[in-house]
C-alpha cells in the first residue's frame, strides 16, 4: 500500500491534500500532517485520507464547494475535522462505499445522495446549520456511534428512497426534529438516542417506512414521535373502511402488507423496544393515513396524551405501556383504527383510554389503572371493544360509553372505581363475563338501545348493583349481583329490562326495585339475604316475575305499592319473616306462587294454582294480608341504600338530614363567621325558591355561581365542597360533587386545544360544583393573546347552556379576583355574589391546631396552648403566610419534634406519647430540626 504525505510546507511531498489525491493510485493512503487546509477535495476512487497525528490535528475547510466530495470508490477518511464556513455541505457523498470514521464535521452538513453506501462511524457532527446529516437519493448509508448536536433544524434528515441504518446515533439540541423521515425512505434506527429537540423528536411523513429499535426519545418541545401523511403504507392507499384486511387479518397488518415483521404482527412504521419520555405534548401521535406499530415500548411523562391516533391512521400496540401522562393515556379519534394487545395505561392525567368520532379501538389483555378521569371512555360514533382487560383505580367510571358509541366488553375485570363500573349514557353495550367489584354502582344503563349483559358478576358495590335508567330497555342474562350497599337491581321509571336466570344476594338495600311505570320481564331470578325487601314494586309499577325464588329478606319479601300491578307466576318465597305486603289499592296478580317456612304474610287465598283461581284481575285491588299496615307498608322500602341512595327513606327526610349534616360541618369549621352567615342566608333563599316552585309560583332571581375571595389557606376549597352538598340537599344540584380545576387543566397548549379541554373539565363537573382556584391566572397581566381568554369564553357559554345543572365557583386573592371578573362582561353578569374569606386570627389558628391534635390523638396542655398563641402572634403575615395551612404545618412540625424528643426516652409512658409540650413548637432553641416557622418558606397561593 503506497502512502503519500501532505504537509503545509510541502514536507513529505505535497502541499495540498488535493495534489496528493490526484497523484495517488487506487488503494493509496494520503497521510496529512497537522494544519488547516482550505480546499475542496474530491475522492473518486479508493484513496484514503488519514490525519497523521490523530484526531483533531487536521482541519479541512471547504471553499466554493464541499470540503470533501466522494464520487465513488472505497477508502477511508479518518480523524479529520471537516468544515464549511458558509453552510454548504461540509461532506458530500454521491457514490461509493467510503468509510468516514473518527471525524468532526461542522459548519455544514454531511450529505449522502445518489447510490452511495458509506459507513460513518464514531464521528461528531455539530453546528452544521439547518441539517446535521442529510441522507437522500437511493443511498444506503450506515451510521454508527455518531453524535449529532446543536443543529438549527433537523439532526438527521432522510428523504427520497434512502435506506440508511443508524446504530447508536445520538441526536441532541436541535431546533427542529431529531430524526426526520420522509419521501419513500426506509430507514433502520437501532439503539439511538434523541433528546432536546425544538419540535417532535422523531417525525415521519410521505410514505416513509422507518423502523426504530431500542431507541431512547426524550425532552422534546413537542411530540416524541409524530407520524403523518401516508407513512408506513408503502405508497398504497389503505381502505378507510377496514384497512383492506383479509378475513382473519387485522387492519394494521393489512395496511402494512409485506412490510410487516414476519410473524410478529408489526406493520408500517415500527417502534420496537423504544422508550419515549418527557415530551411537551403527546408521546406518540399518528395521523393522516399513516400506519404504525409499537412493540414492547414505554411511553411516560408526556405533557399531553401518551399515544394519539387520529385521521385515518392505523395503529397497533403490542406489549406497550403508557404511564404518567398529563392528559389521556391512549386516545383514538377521527376514523382511526387502533388495536392494543397486552398493553398497560398507568396514571393518566385524564382518561386512561379515550375513543371518539368514528374511531375503532380494540383492547386485548390490557390493564388501565389509576386514571384521573374515567378509565376507558367511548364517545361519538366510535366502536370500542375490550377483551380480557383490567380497569382499576379511577375516581370516575371504569368504562363509560356516551353518544352513539358501540361498546363491547368481554372477560374484563373492573374494580375500585368511584362511580359506575360499566356506564352507558346513550351508547350501546354488549358485556359478557365481566366482573365488577368495589364500585359505587356496578352497572348503570341510560340508553335508547337494548344493551346485553351476559354472565356478568357484580360484587361489593357501595350503592346499586345494576341501575336501569328511566325509559331504558336491556337484556340481562345469567348475571350475579352480590354485596351491594344499596339495591341489587334498580329499575327506574318506564324502564323495560328483561332479566333471565339472574341472582341477587347479600344486599344492604332491596334486592330489586321497580319504579312507577317500569315494566321489567323477569324469569328465574333468585333473591336472598337482602337487608330490606326482596322485590319492591313502587306505586304505579308493573312487570312480570316468573319462576323467581325469594328468601331471607329483612323486610317483606315482596312489596307491592298502591296502584302497582305486577304479575308473579310460579314464584317461591321461603325462609323469611314475612312473605308479601301490599299497599291499599295495589293490584298485583299472583299465579301459582308458593310460600315455605315463612312466619307471616302468605300469598292471598286462591293465588296458588292456575291463573283463574282467585287471581286478582287487572285493576282489582289486592287484599291486604292479615296484620299488614293499612297504608303503603311502614316496613316496605324502595331503598337503594347507602348515604346517597335516593329512596332509602322519604326523599324530603333524607334531604333534610343531609342538609343538616352539611350545615353542621360548615358551622364546625374554625372562624369564617361571615362566610357561614352568607351561606346560611343563601340556604334559606334556596329553600324558599323550592317551596315557591312546588307551589307553582315564580321564583325570585337566584345567584348560584360565586366568587370566593381570600388569602391562601382560608378554607375556600373546603367550603366549596360543603356548598355542593348543600345545593344537592336542597334539590338544586343532582349530585353535588366537587371538581377542582386551575389554569393548567383548562387552557390548551396550541390553537384549538383550549375549548375541548375546558369542555371536558366542565362536563366532569355537571351536577355538581366546578371550583376554579387562582382563576385570575386565566387572564395573566400583559398577555393580550392568551388562550386563557378562550377558556373564559368557553366557560361563559357552557354556564349558560347548563345553567340549571352546575355551579361554578372562582377563587383567589381579593384584588386579583376583582380584576378577573372585570375581564369579560359575561363573568360580571354571572358572578354577582362574592364571599370574603378573612384571615384567621391567632386564637383561631390555635383552635385549628387543637382540632388537628384531637383528630390524631394528641393532647395540648394549657402551657402548650399559651406557647402556640405566642408562636402565631410572632409570625410575619406576608404573602407567604398560609393561614390554616400554616396551622397544619405547625402541628406537623410539633409532632416531628415530639417524636425526636420521645424516641430517646428509655420507657415513655402513654402520657409521654400523646402530650405535646411547648418545646415541641418549631423554632424552639435546643430542639433538633426545629428551625424556622411554617408559612415563611414560600407557601403556594392556593385556597
Amino acid at each position: 500500500m503506497k502512502t503519500l504525505r501532505v504537509g503545509p510546507r510541502g514536507w513529505g511531498g505535497h502541499r495540498t491534500v488535493t495534489a496528493a489525491v490526484r497523484a495517488a493510485e487506487p488503494g493509496s493512503v494520503v497521510s496529512v500532517q497537522p494544519g488547516t487546509y482550505t480546499e475542496s477535495v474530491v475522492l473518486d476512487r479508493g484513496v484514503s485520507l488519514v490525519a497523521e497525528k490523530g484526531a483533531g490535528t487536521v482541519r479541512l475547510v471547504g471553499g466554493h464547494g464541499p470540503a470533501l466530495t466522494v464520487h465513488g470508490g472505497g477508502g477511508t477518511v479518518r480523524d479529520l475535522v471537516i468544515e464549511h464556513p458558509n453552510g454548504e455541505p461540509a461532506v458530500s457523498v454521491t457514490a461509493g462505499d467510503v468509510v468516514i470514521e473518527g471525524c468532526e464535521i461542522t459548519g455544514g452538513p454531511l450529505r449522502v445522495t445518489g447510490t452511495a453506501s458509506p459507513v460513518v462511524r464514531d464521528c461528531r457532527v455539530h453546528h452544521t446549520g439547518e441539517v446535521g446529516l442529510h441522507l437522500g437519493g437511493d443511498s444506503a448509508a450506515v451510521v454508527e456511534r455518531t453524535e449529532i448536536t446543536d443543529i438549527a433544524s433537523a439532526g438527521v434528515f432522510v428523504d427520497h428512497g434512502a435506506a440508511p441504518v443508524l446504530r447508536q446515533v445520538t441526536v441532541a439540541g436541535t431546533g427542529g426534529h431529531g430524526l426526520r423521515f420522509t419521501g419513500s425512505s426506509r430507514a433502520v434506527a437501532e439503539g439511538c438516542e434523541v433528546s432536546r429537540t425544538g419540535v417532535a423528536a422523531v417525525a415521519v411523513d410521505g410514505t416513509a417506512l422507518p423502523r426504530l429499535t431500542d431507541c431512547r426519545i426524550s425532552d422534546s418541545a413537542a411530540a416524541g414521535v409524530l407520524v403523518t401523511g401516508r407513512a408506513g403504507t408503502s405508497g398504497r392507499d389503505p381502505d378507510p373502511a377496514d384497512g383492506g384486511a383479509r378475513p382473519g387479518q387485522s387492519a394494521g397488518a393489512a395496511a402494512g402488507g409485506a412490510d410487516g415483521d414476519a410473524g410478529g404482527g408489526a406493520s408500517g412504521v415500527v417502534l420496537r423496544g423504544c422508550r419515549i419520555s418527557d415530551t411537551a405534548t403527546d408521546g406518540v401521535h399518528v395521523t393522516g393515513q399513516a400506519v404504525a406499530s409499537l412493540v414492547d415500548c414505554r411511553i411516560s411523562q408526556a405533557g399531553a396524551a401518551g399515544v394519539v391516533a387520529a385521521g385515518d391512521a392505523r395503529l397497533r400496540l403490542e406489549a406497550t405501556a403508557i404511564s404518567d401522562t398529563k392528559d389521556t393515556g391512549l386516545a383514538a379519534g377521527g376514523a382511526a383504527r387502533v388495536e392494543v394487545r397486552n398493553g398497560a395505561v398507568h396514571r393518566a392525567g385524564a382518561n386512561g383510554v379515550y375513543a371518539a368520532d368514528t374511531a375503532r379501538l380494540e383492547l386485548h389483555a390490557t390493564v388501565v389503572d389509576e386514571a384521573a378521569y374515567t378509565a376507558v371512555h367511548a364517545a361519538g360514533t366510535s366502536r370500542l371493544a375490550l377483551h380480557g382487560c383490567e380497569l382499576r383505580g379511577t375516581p370516575e367510571h371504569g368504562l363509560h360509553g356516551v353518544g352513539d358509541a358501540v361498546v363491547t366488553v368481554e372477560d374484563t375485570v373492573i374494580e375500585d372505581v368511584g362511580l359506575a363500573g360499566l356506564c352507558v349514557d346513550g351508547a350501546d353495550l354488549v358485556a359478557r363475563r365481566c366482573r365488577i367489584t368495589k364500585a359505587a354502582t356496578g352497572i348503570s344503563l341510560t340508553t335508547g338501545h337494548r344493551p346485553l349483559l351476559d354472565g356478568c358478576h357484580v360484587d361489593g358495590c357501595s350503592g346499586t348493583g345494576l341501575d336501569v335508567a328511566a325509559g331504558t330497555a336491556a337484556l340481562v342474562v345469567d348475571c350475579r349481583i352480590l354485596n351491594t350497599g344499596g339495591a341489587g337491581v334498580f329499575v327506574r321509571e318506564r324502564a323495560e329490562p328483561w332479566l333471565v336466570d339472574c341472582s341477587v344476594a347479600d344486599t344492604r338495600g332491596t334486592g330489586m326495585v321497580v319504579r312507577e311505570g317500569a315494566a321489567p320481564r323477569v324469569r328465574g331470578l333468585s333473591v336472598t339475604r337482602t337487608a330490606k325487601n326482596g322485590v319492591y314494586v313502587a306505586a304505579g309499577g308493573r312487570g312480570s316475575f316468573e319462576s323467581c325464588d325469594i328468601s331471607d329478606a329483612g323486610f317483606p319479601a315482596v312489596y307491592v305499592g298502591a296502584g302497582a300491578a305486577p304479575l308473579l307466576r310460579g314464584c317461591l318465597v321461603h325462609d323469611t319473616e314475612e312473605a308479601v305486603e301490599c299497599a291499599e289499592g295495589a293490584a298485583p296478580r299472583f299465579v301459582g306462587c308458593r310460600v315455605r317456612d315463612v312466619r307471616t304474610g302468605a300469598f292471598p287465598e286462591g293465588a296458588e294454582g292456575d291463573e283463574g283461581a282467585g287471581a286478582a284481575g287487572p285493576g282489582a285491588p289486592m287484599p291486604v294480608p292479615a296484620g299488614a299496615p293499612a297504608g303503603p307498608g311502614a316496613r316496605a322500602t324502595e331503598a337503594t341504600g347507602g348515604a346517597d341512595a335516593k329512596g332509602d327513606k322519604d326523599g324530603k327526610d333524607g334531604e333534610a338530614e343531609e342538609l343538616a349534616l352539611a350545615l353542621a360541618e360548615l358551622e364546625g369549621l374554625v372562624g369564617l363567621n361571615g362566610v357561614k352567615q352568607d351561606v346560611s342566608t343563601m340556604v334559606k333563599v334556596m329553600q324558599m325558591v323550592r317551596q315557591r316552585t312546588e307551589a307553582g309560583l315564580a321564583s325570585p332571581p337566584l345567584s348560584r355561581h360565586l366568587v370566593f375571595a381570600g388569602n391562601s389557606g382560608t378554607g375556600k376549597t373546603t367550603v366549596a365542597r360543603l356548598y355542593g352538598r348543600i345545593l344537592a340537599a336542597v334539590g338544586l344540584l343532582s349530585r353535588g360533587h366537587l371538581v377542582e380545576a386551575d389554569r393548567g387543566s383548562l387552557v390548551g397548549e396550541y390553537v384549538g386545544h383550549t375549548a375541548p379541554k375546558t369542555t371536558a373539565v366542565f362536563r366532569q363537573a355537571l351536577g355538581g360544583v366546578l371550583f376554579i382556584d387562582e382563576a385570575y391566572a386565566l387572564t395573566p397581566g400583559g398577555q393580550g393573546a392568551d388562550f386563557g381568554r378562550e377558556a373564559i369564553a368557553t366557560l361563559v357559554k357552557l354556564m349558560e347552556d347548563h345553567r340549571d345543572n352546575i355551579v361554578v365557583i372562582v377563587a383567589g386573592y381579593p384584588d386579583e379576583m376583582e380584576r378577573f371578573i372585570d375581564v369579560n362582561p359575561g363573568l360580571a353578569s354571572r358572578f354577582t355574589r362574592t364571599l370574603m374569606f378573612e384571615d384567621y386570627d391567632d386564637p383561631e389558628l390555635v383552635r385549628i391546631v387543637e382540632w388537628q391534635a384531637g383528630h390524631h390523638q394528641y393532647e395540648l396542655p394549657d402551657g402548650t396552648r399559651e406557647a402556640l398563641l405566642g408562636h402565631f402572634e410572632a409570625l410575619v403575615r406576608d404573602d407567604r403566610f398560609g393561614n390554616g395551612r400554616t396551622a397544619r404545618q405547625t402541628f406537623q412540625r410539633m409532632t416531628e419534634n415530639h417524636a425526636r424528643r420521645v424516641v430517646d426516652m428509655v420507657a415513655p409512658t402513654t402520657e409521654d406519647l400523646v402530650t405535646l409540650l411547648p418545646e415541641d413548637l418549631p423554632g424552639v432553641p435546643g430542639v433538633p430540626g426545629a428551625s424556622g416557622a411554617p408559612g415563611a418558606s414560600g407557601v403556594a397561593k392556593a385556597g
